[in-house]
């Protein structure tokens, strides 16, 4: 009676026996209350309190907070397509090896949703394709500056090589694609990311010149809480002109809604 009277927006996380979640009624009535405009949240799989194993797991606290945020917050945003990347890249050697970077992809995940590639050409790829409909580019991932000129069709074997001997990669700058984003006809907001170890904002501020975005977001990976892998970071926003803001620790997802706090305002300013 309450769901009936309220006006509020609506969303359910469901948490049940799995043959409860998967039995005729309940789908029925949840595409019954999808139609109505109600969100669902989950069920994800798992190990369930009944015993059994599979979906009606409910959903974890944190993806709940966050989908309600999403529905009831300000939506500045809507309607405009926002690209993001995020992660490092692995660049083949053999069908075995690879090399890549650290990068977790956290800060990329917490912005938005992922759409799976592997290397710099791959990731280029998926963005080109998209480019044309995109009013918003977060480049938040790490693509690798270099990838092997040949990749070996077999695994590279170590008793095929003389002792004591190891094979010597030649490395081919692969595409900057952040400047090539950039720099494409369009109206579009781009946001780069730089990960320093040292001399970060004068880094920074030489990547935004090199590069030609709008906005670089720049976290030193040698501070303790801001480096690869971990849920934090700390980041300085350097803005074309030299103004520079430095936010302090937070969870990626609290950097995630500063740094798309900033980009609400400057689309709002270019508008």
């Amino acid at each position: 009676t309450l769901l009936l009277a309220t006006q509020a927006e609506i969303v359910v996380a469901p948490a049940m026996n799995v043959h409860m979640w998967q039995h005729a009624a309940t789908q029925t009535n949840v595409e019954t209350l999808r139609a109505r405009g109600v969100q669902f949240v989950g069920p994800d799989s798992g190990f369930l309190a009944c015993g059994w194993e599979g979906a009606g797991r409910m959903s974890d606290p944190e993806e709940i907070a966050a989908v309600a945020e999403l529905r009831l917050g300000p939506r500045s945003l809507a309607g405009q397509r926002v690209l993001v990347t995020a992660g490092g890249t692995r660049e083949a050697i053999d069908p075995v090896r690879a090399i890549t970077n650290r990068s977790s992809g956290k800060m990329g995940f917490a912005i938005a949703a992922r759409v799976d590639v592997e290397s710099a050409l791959d990731m280029r790829s998926a963005v080109l394709d998209r480019l044309d409909s995109t009013d918003l580019v977060v480049k938040a991932a790490a693509v690798a500056d270099f990838r092997p000129a040949s990749v070996a069709d077999q695994k590279i074997k170590k008793e095929s090589l003389p002792e004591g001997v190891a094979p010597t990669l030649e490395l081919v700058r692969n595409p900057d694609i952040l400047a090539e984003v950039s720099q494409a006809p369009g109206d579009r907001i781009v946001v780069g990311f730089a990960a320093e170890s040292e001399d970060l904002v004068p880094a920074a501020r030489r990547k935004l010149a090199r590069k030609g975005c709008d906005l670089i977001v720049a976290n030193d990976v040698s501070r303790e809480g801001a480096g690869f892998d971990g849920d934090t970071n700390a980041v300085v926003l350097v803005w074309p002109g030299g103004e520079v803001e430095e936010l302090p620790l937070l969870t990626k997802a609290e950097v995630a809604g500063e740094l798309l706090d900033r980009i609400e305002k400057l689309w709002s300013e270019r508008s």
